[in-house]
């Protein structure tokens, strides 16, 4: 037997379910009668007239709800507040919509809307729904950047996506810039299945297009491709590689045994104060592990001239482009959201998905980085005409 308290819960709903069938019905019948031009019963030389109705029902955040939607004789009227072929209401979408902000897949939010509203819906009529972002991406992707960013982090990202039936493993491009005015922006992403120097000259033409003349910095990770990209489309630009990369990728080549000692050495080179600093403490470094590990010394030594970049520059700005944390700390959030996600059935349901916790990440970034007052002073030294010239 049901308790007074559920029983009180159930005449609410009614309640509400019924207010919000009223109100609906009454915005059509209002909807109508300003297409018509006339009230209803009232004698008009209008060829056009109503026409009865047809019955329908929709889903609202109130449960299912049967309206009676008004016909004109001419078939021309088009009803804004429940189109046509429309089954679910615009609130109700926006709900679903914001659960798969959140990273829950369409099954999950099937289960949430029936749990919480009464409202069956299907999986592939949930897709369909979200297929509302489509536009808001599109036109993201393709706006206008400003002319000038001082640092850019690239990086990339990895997903499972069903492609003509089989699962590949997809790169997804994530760039990220800050601008001159301290603030951090998601300029984009692109999808492709591997990493290579010629799409990467492709993202950065394409942010060149949108309206980048200028980038100072770019902090990357390492991977190949990067700096022949960066230097066809920004041949002014430095490019930092990664130092935290580079410590991560020697240390797992590393005994056990000598981890401590040889990360304590490492500390000493990009701890440094200087780069003749580092440059000493490289030497020493060598000499001590170039013979139980010259894999190690050799990429150090490779990688030397774009892991001691950040040198030419004072220690606040330094802390900002030695590593690709933030990026990397962007990506950890994109990978939050699409946990409950092992496998897209599509390049454009993960673009889907980023797009939306893009938004919510940027919603965060209100504010200049800190000590921006400082760091911007010290460009306007460092790259006073380039800034003044853009």
């Amino acid at each position: 037997m049901d308790s007074p308290k559920q029983l009180k819960t159930e005449e609410i709903k009614a309640q509400i379910k019924k207010l919000v069938k009223q109100t609906l019905q009454e915005a059509l019948e209002a909807e109508l009668e300003e297409f018509l031009g006339y009230p209803k019963y009232r004698h008009t030389e209008s060829t056009n007239s109503r026409n009865g109705y047809n019955q329908k029902e929709v889903r609202t955040d109130s449960g299912e709800v049967e309206i009676r939607v008004p016909r004109d004789r001419d078939s021309k009227f088009e009803p804004k507040v429940v189109k046509k072929r429309q089954s679910v209401l615009e609130d109700l979408q926006d709900k679903i919509i914001a659960l798969y902000a959140k990273g829950m897949t369409t099954r999950d939010i099937q289960e949430i809307v029936e749990d919480i509203y009464g409202v069956e819906l299907s999986p592939s009529l949930i897709s369909r729904l979200t297929e509302r972002i489509v536009p808001r991406l599109e036109e993201w992707q393709s706006r206008p950047l400003s002319g000038v960013y001082t640092i850019i982090w690239l990086d990339c990202v990895f997903y499972r996506v069903r492609e003509e039936g089989k699962v590949i493993n997809k790169a997804v491009y994530v760039v990220i810039g800050l601008g001159v005015d301290g603030k951090k922006e998601i300029l984009g992403f692109w999808i492709s299945q591997k990493e290579s120097s010629s799409f990467w000259l492709g993202v950065l033409n394409d942010i060149k297009s949108r309206g980048i003349k200028d980038v100072f910095i770019f902090s990357v990770d390492g991977k190949s491709g990067f700096e022949e990209a960066i230097r066809a489309a920004y041949p002014h630009s430095d490019i930092q590689q990664c130092v935290i990369h580079q410590i991560r990728n020697t240390l797992r080549y590393v005994s056990w045994k000598d981890k401590k000692e040889l990360s304590r050495d490492l500390k000493g080179i990009y701890g440094a104060s200087t780069l003749e600093e580092a440059s000493a403490s490289m030497q020493r470094f060598e000499e001590k592990w170039v013979s139980r590990y010259p894999h190690v010394i050799k990429s150090w030594k490779a990688n030397w001239e774009r892991l001691m970049t950040y040198f030419r520059y004072p220690v606040e700005i330094r802390k900002l482009m030695y590593t690709t944390n933030l990026i990397e700390s962007v990506n950890s959030k994109f990978r939050k959201v699409t946990d409950g996600r092992r496998l897209f059935p599509s390049d454009e349901s993960v673009l889907k998905a980023l797009f939306m916790a893009a938004l919510e990440i940027e919603r965060k970034w209100t504010k200049p980085i800190k000590d921006w007052s400082l760091i911007y002073s010290q460009l306007v030294i460092l790259f006073g005409d380039r800034l003044n010239g853009n």
